[in-house]
């Protein structure tokens, strides 16, 4: 296959447990998903997103015809740009924002994330967000392809060097991945410095894997380093929440992540890192398993190295 050219965009994902789907996003998580979501759309896309994230109650009134003509758009557009913000169709988003004008009327405490509130006592915090962080492990696992993840897996065991990249909350994956790596005895480096990411990915080869971290898919700094290594015949990677986003490009294996609901507090950036964390640590493991022989010992030993720097200093 000519590396130059990709057939599709995308790894196709299994589809395990389509109960198990998030929802559309609750009246509350409306603001933020657009948010988070402007960036990629269309400017007419904006147009409408916009539109009704400044004014639910409005628009609320609205047929998909009278948003199209107030936004200066077309209703393909206002469909789209639904489907985009996580609903099925521009109905479902008309009862979003009608349940957001009358929490909006009705004077109650806004939300900092789509279910906790401003007042909310700390104990209900604890307990929402603990809710929310497995329900978007639950839905990572049951989206990962166990074929793809054992491929990478290979590719990583038997890698001569393992170049990660991801920049903001991505990098701490990116750095939570490389030092578990190494710690089993494998050369790995995290870059977070795009300028040093890409000068790095020219020296990759065939037998090399790089490894992208990327929640949105267009992270332009992560891209880059992954399309020159591409270029360059290493085994390719990308974690990410958008597996039709340019990164699938340059990937020769994609690995998806939840697409966990934002708010203005935990917006994706945060939120993604539970299920990107819950991906490189399904590699670290599999990768333990396959050169366990090594790995045990290599472990056992970084164990031993810093076992003193645990232990009450004596006197």
């Amino acid at each position: 296959m000519n590396r130059s050219v990709k057939e599709s965009f995308a790894t196709p994902v299994r589809d395990t447990a389509p109960d198990r789907r998030p929802g559309p996003p609750g009246p509350a998580a409306l603001a933020a998903k657009v948010r988070t979501m402007a960036p990629s759309m269309t400017r007419s896309m904006q147009r409408v997103a916009e539109a009704v994230a400044g004014d639910p109650a409005g628009c609320a009134q609205l047929t998909v015809t009278g948003l199209a003509e107030r936004t200066g758009t077309s209703e393909a557009t206002v469909v789209r740009t639904s489907r985009l913000l996580g609903y099925p169709g521009y109905r479902d988003l008309r009862l979003a924002l009608a349940g957001l004008a009358a929490q909006q009327a009705s004077g109650a405490a806004p939300s900092v994330t789509a279910d906790i509130a401003v007042d909310d006592p700390i104990e209900d915090v604890i307990a929402k967000l603990a809710h929310d962080e497995r329900q978007t492990l639950a839905d990572t696992a049951a989206g990962l392809d166990p074929a793809q993840v054992e491929a990478v897996v290979n590719a990583l065991a038997g890698a001569r060097r393992i170049d990660v990249y991801g920049v903001g909350a991505s990098a701490l994956v990116a750095q939570d991945l490389v030092q578990k790596l190494l710690r089993i005895g494998l050369v790995a480096h995290a870059h977070a410095d795009p300028h040093l990411a890409v000068t790095t990915a020219v020296q990759l080869r065939s037998g090399d894997v790089a490894l992208a971290i990327t929640h949105s898919g267009r992270t332009v700094d992560v891209i880059e380093p992954l399309r020159v290594a591409f270029d360059h015949g290493a085994t390719t990677v990308a974690i990410t929440g958008r597996p039709d986003g340019e990164i699938a490009q340059y990937a020769d294996h994609v690995l998806t992540t939840s697409t966990a609901r934002e708010s203005e507090l935990r917006p994706a950036a945060m939120s993604s890192r539970t299920s990107q964390l819950l991906v490189v640590d399904c590699l670290f493991i599999g990768v333990a398993q396959r050169t366990y022989e090594t790995a045990a010992p290599a472990l056992s030993a970084s164990y031993e190295a810093l076992a003193h720097r645990h232990s009450p200093r004596q006197r």
